[in-house]
């Protein structure tokens, strides 16, 4: 069965925008067990322009299923992964600039400081997943570097439309299935929302999928709880 990570950064986004106490994220998060997620997404953006350290710091004491915490390829997350030891680490590419990430991590680039970080994040007991662009290249590399799984960037396919949607369907598909021959566990995530969510879940062996936006956009109009449990429901 598909698993349900929900991203709760637009959560303390909300919050942020009066630079204020609510609503707080770490209730969100219960909210979200409560109805069915499989685990808790956040991005410590370097910025902090959402979630807060003290944000991750309570959930990582409060949360009872798995919390995967995406952060940027550098020392600094590196190190503050190893002392919260979250049960996943996902690492994305980050730009100040950028609303939402534009696209997935540049594996080439970030070869020789996975290399280098990599034992640490193992020996902390936490598992390496990594944010990759559908391309065969950017996979094999993650295979190379023995990394546990990667979320395939959904983004493309999201905001595709007809025959070209159908095309980059096909792309996850393919790339899917050089995910799993390569012994990783396959993730996907960005722009799936109720409607174009069902494809993607159905991909062969898809383990995970990291939803946020459209959760928490529908969560203003019918409750947190309802709108977890229906894309609990679609997913499964």
């Amino acid at each position: 069965m598909v698993e349900l990570g929900v991203n709760i950064d637009h959560v303390a986004t909300l919050r942020q925008a009066r630079r204020t106490y609510e609503p707080d994220p770490v209730w969100a998060a219960a909210l979200c067990e409560l109805h069915g997620a499989d685990s808790i997404t956040v991005h410590l953006r370097e910025d902090r322009r959402h979630i807060q350290d003290r944000d991750v710091t309570l959930l990582r004491q409060t949360v009872s299923v798995p919390l995967n915490l995406e952060m940027a390829c550098t020392e600094a997350m590196f190190a503050f992964a190893c002392e919260l030891k979250p049960e996943q680490v996902t690492l994305v590419p980050e730009n100040r600039a950028e609303v939402t990430t534009e696209g997935g991590l540049d594996a080439a680039s970030a070869e020789s400081a996975l290399r280098e970080a990599l034992p640490a994040l193992r020996q902390a007991g936490i598992r390496v997943s990594l944010f990759l662009d559908p391309e065969p290249r950017q996979i094999e590399i993650a295979a190379a570097l023995r990394i546990e799984a990667v979320e395939l960037h959904t983004g493309s396919y999201a905001l595709a439309r007809g025959a070209e949607q159908q095309c980059e369907l096909e792309r996850l598909r393919a790339a899917g299935a050089l995910i799993r021959q390569a012994g990783m566990l396959l993730h996907a995530g960005h722009g799936l929302n109720y409607t174009n969510v069902g494809p993607v879940a159905a991909i062969e062996e898809m383990r995970e999928l990291n939803i946020g936006h459209a959760i928490i956009s529908r969560a203003v109009f019918v409750g947190l709880g309802p709108a977890v449990a229906e894309m609990k429901r679609l997913i499964s």
